[in-house]
């Protein structure tokens, strides 16, 4: 006779074997951002193409990334708003509660000289008095997907460059992908050591689209 509880509970912890690989959380991560083709995946994650390949296929397998072919591309995206949840949880959870992820944060990810990160809501008040320049410093592909309306799109290897084309009568703010994404951090101590007054902001377009804000997006091809 089947035990429906037991059933079900081995369901639940397909998704958990799923996750328990290092590679696939990140894969996942780099998808919150939008939709990425194979190829664009393996460049992002450092991974080879076949290894990615497999990894989503796992995804795939439990129902956790949809899949797109345009010509010989496949494109990948999250199945729905409850895989990005559960991500983000999952790193909140470990966040809260392992010493080691905290110290890494701390060392890390935090603003090396103390200063605290704009949050959403002063960000949105900013953009709306026009007192402050945003930069999107992800790859283009994740600006195209959805960035914060006014931002402009200044991917970390172009910073040094293009930046004749920054203001430096105002503040800058740099985002990225979110909490535990390091690119805001290296934009803003390249900026301030060219004298630029920037900070970073330590959420990224999702949690700026969770708390009700509008994102802007390019139209595909555009």
């Amino acid at each position: 006779m089947i035990n429906p509880r037991a059933e079900l509970f081995d369901q639940f912890a397909r998704i958990g074997k799923v996750l328990a690989s290092p590679s696939r959380l990140l894969l996942l991560d780099l998808l919150s951002q939008g939709e990425k083709p194979v190829e664009t995946l393996a460049e992002q994650a450092g991974l080879g193409v076949p290894n990615t390949s497999n990894h989503l296929r796992e995804l795939r397998a439990a129902s956790l990334v949809r899949t797109r072919r345009e010509g010989q591309h496949i494109h990948y995206r999250l199945a729905g708003h409850t895989v990005r949840g559960l991500l983000r949880s999952l790193q909140y959870v470990a966040h809260e509660n392992l010493a080691e992820v905290r110290e890494l944060v701390r060392d890390f990810y935090e603003d090396p000289d103390g200063l605290e990160g704009v949050d959403v809501e002063t960000l949105d008040q900013r953009v709306r008095e026009g007192s402050v320049i945003v930069l999107d410093v992800r790859p283009p592909d994740e600006y195209a997907a959805g960035h914060i309306p006014g931002a402009i799109s200044l991917p970390i290897p172009e910073l040094e460059e293009r930046l004749r084309e920054l203001p430096r009568d105002r503040e800058i703010v740099a985002y990225c992908r979110g909490p535990y994404c390091l690119f805001s951090r290296q934009a803003v101590e390249r900026l301030r050591s060219h004298g630029f007054r920037a900070y970073r902001m330590e959420a990224g377009v999702v949690e700026w689209e969770e708390r009700g804000f509008p994102v802007a997006a390019a139209s595909r091809g555009g």
